[in-house]
C-alpha cells in the first residue's frame, strides 16, 4: 500500500513488468485470497519497479519482499541509508509527530510532498527546512541532538502510541513548541532555507475517528489465505477492516508485498490469515 495525494492506493505489478494502482475509500469492501508463492518485487528506483532478475522466492514471514541480491542493490542506492551523496533534487527537512512526546526528525525529497509522512504514520508534521541532500542531512543531525529526538521510530512503537492520541490541537501545539526550539539554534547549514511552523495533521487522512478497538494484527500470509472486509481507516502501511462478523482487523499492509492475490467475493471461504490478537479492548485506538 502506498499514498498518493494524500490517500492510500494498492499498487501492483504484472507479470511482464507494468504497474497500475487501485485507490482505497473508506467504506469499500475488500477481498482477496493469497493465490501463489511469494517472490520478490526488484528494485523499486525513478519512480517505477525494475523486476528481480531471477523472480526469487522470498521467506513467506517479514514486511520486505526482497532476495538478497535486490535489498543489497536498493540500499546501495539509497537516500535513507547514507549511501549517496550526490542527489542534486532539494529535500525538506521535517518533524514528525507519532504520538505524545514520540516525535522524529527526517527528510524526505520536496517533489514527494507528504507522501513519505503519511507512508510513515505520522500524525502530523511540520517542515523545518528545504535544500540540498547534504545540508538537509547536516540539520537534520543538529535538530536531532538539540531537540534529544531520534531520526527512525521502529513502527511497532508507532501503533502501539495510537491507543492514546492527543487532539489535533495538542499535537499541533506540541510541534509548535519544538520548532520554537529549533528558530532559536545556531549552526544551521547557510544553504538550507528555514521555513515557518505549518502543522499539517492527518487525522482525518487517516480516518482516525472511525475505529474504537483492535482485535488483530495480520502478521504474516500463506497460500490459500483469505483476507475480506470493509475498509474503515488507514494509517502508514496499516489498513484497518472490519470483517463480516464484527472483527476489527489491522493488515499491515507490507506482508502482502510479494505476494499474488486474486479477487475473491467477500465471504468466500478460505483458510483465515495468521493474526497476532490484540489482549483486551483498547478504547480509543485512533
Amino acid at each position: 500500500m502506498r499514498w498518493r495525494g494524500g490517500g492510500p492506493v494498492f499498487g501492483w505489478v504484472g507479470d511482464g513488468g507494468g504497474e497500475r494502482e487501485s485507490g482505497l475509500r473508506f467504506g469499500d469492501d475488500v477481498a482477496f485470497r493469497v493465490g501463489g508463492e511469494r517472490r520478490c518485487l526488484g528494485v523499486w528506483r525513478a519512480g517505477r519497479w525494475t523486476a528481480c532478475p531471477g523472480r526469487d522466492s522470498v521467506p513467506v514471514r517479514g514486511t520486505r519482499a526482497q532476495c538478497a541480491e535486490c535489498a543489497a542493490i536498493d540500499r546501495a542506492r539509497s537516500v535513507a541509508a547514507d549511501t549517496i551523496a550526490d542527489d542534486p533534487r532539494p529535500y525538506h527537512v521535517y518533524l514528525a509527530w507519532f504520538g505524545d512526546g514520540l516525535v522524529k526528525v527526517g527528510i524526505t525529497g520536496v517533489r514527494r510532498g507528504s507522501d513519505r509522512l503519511l507512508e510513515q504514520g505520522a500524525v502530523a508534521f511540520t517542515w523545518l527546512g528545504r535544500g540540498p541532500l547534504m545540508a538537509a542531512r547536516r540539520a537534520e543531525e543538529l535538530l536531532r541532538v538539540a531537540l534529544g529526538v531520534p531520526d527512525r521510530i521502529p513502527y511497532e512503537r508507532k501503533r502501539a502510541v495510537r491507543g492514546s492520541l492527543a487532539g489535533a490541537g495538542e499535537r499541533g501545539a506540541e510541534l509548535e513548541r519544538a520548532h520554537a526550539v529549533v528558530a532559536g539554534l545556531v549552526g544551521w547549514p547557510e544553504s538550507l532555507e528555514r521555513l515557518p511552523c505549518e502543522a499539517v495533521d492527518h487525522g482525518e487522512a487517516f480516518g482516525l475517528g472511525a475505529i474504537d478497538r483492535v482485535d488483530a494484527v495480520v502478521s504474516g500470509l500463506r497460500e490459500g489465505d483469505v483476507v475480506a472486509g470493509r475498509v474503515v481507516a488507514a494509517a502508514g502501511p496499516d489498513l484497518h477492516l472490519v470483517e463480516e462478523a464484527g472483527r476489527r482487523l489491522v493488515v499491515d499492509t507490507r506482508v502482502l508485498a510479494g505476494w499474488p492475490l486474486e479477487r475473491v467475493a467477500e465471504g468466500a471461504g478460505g483458510v483465515g490469515p495468521e493474526v497476532r490478537e490484540v489482549p483486551g479492548v483498547q478504547g480509543g485506538l485512533f
